[in-house]
């Protein structure tokens, strides 16, 4: 998936300023799919020139004028074909998995504060999908079709945190075990 992509989705709904997007970002979207804000800049200028977007100024009393995008023909175009696509499962790229391969090698202090540190990030994480679930989709089989995919790609993020706190679980106690070198 490109970042182009991400975007296009985000503006199947409704159209969005750049900062409105980074926002999206900062939040549902970059859930799954980080960009900084620059990067999204950057990408929305690209898909503008490829006919993918179109873009609107509108003026604002006290501030800046913003420039609103949304989704042309030939974007929802080239988001179908990328959707009707089959997809690639992408590699996972993880330090701390690396570093697991050490283990017995060297210290095992900094390994275990680093899991108790990435157990803490995913308890955050699965807090707040909770809290998002209870909020927003309580009855998931009554909700609009264009809103069963999102809670579906909720659903993975609280499944996968789930795990992540048991294997983070069953990882220190495993790495208790470790003799200190």
């Amino acid at each position: 998936m490109a970042l182009s992509h991400a975007i296009m989705t985000a503006l199947l709904e409704e159209d969005l300023s750049g900062y409105e997007l980074a926002k999206r970002f900062d939040t549902s979207l970059g859930f799954f799919w980080c960009a900084s804000h620059q990067q999204i800049y950057q990408e929305l200028r690209k898909m503008a020139g490829k006919d993918w977007l179109s873009a609107r100024s509108v003026e604002q009393s006290g501030k800046p004028n913003k420039v609103m995008y949304s989704l042309t023909k030939q974007g929802k175009e080239a988001l179908d074909q990328w959707v009707l696509a089959t997809g690639k499962v992408q590699p996972a790229k993880d330090d701390f998995l690396v570093k697991l391969h050490n283990v017995g090698h060297s210290d095992v202090a900094p390994i275990l504060a680093e899991l108790d540190g990435r157990q803490e990030a995913s308890k955050a994480r699965l807090d707040l999908y909770k809290r998002i679930r209870r909020k927003h989709y309580t009855k998931p089989k009554l909700l609009p079709d264009t809103q069963k995919g999102v809670y579906l790609t909720l659903l993975l993020g609280i499944r996968q945190e789930e795990h992540t706190q048991r294997w983070c679980d069953d990882a220190r106690s495993l790495l208790r075990t470790v003799r200190a070198i």
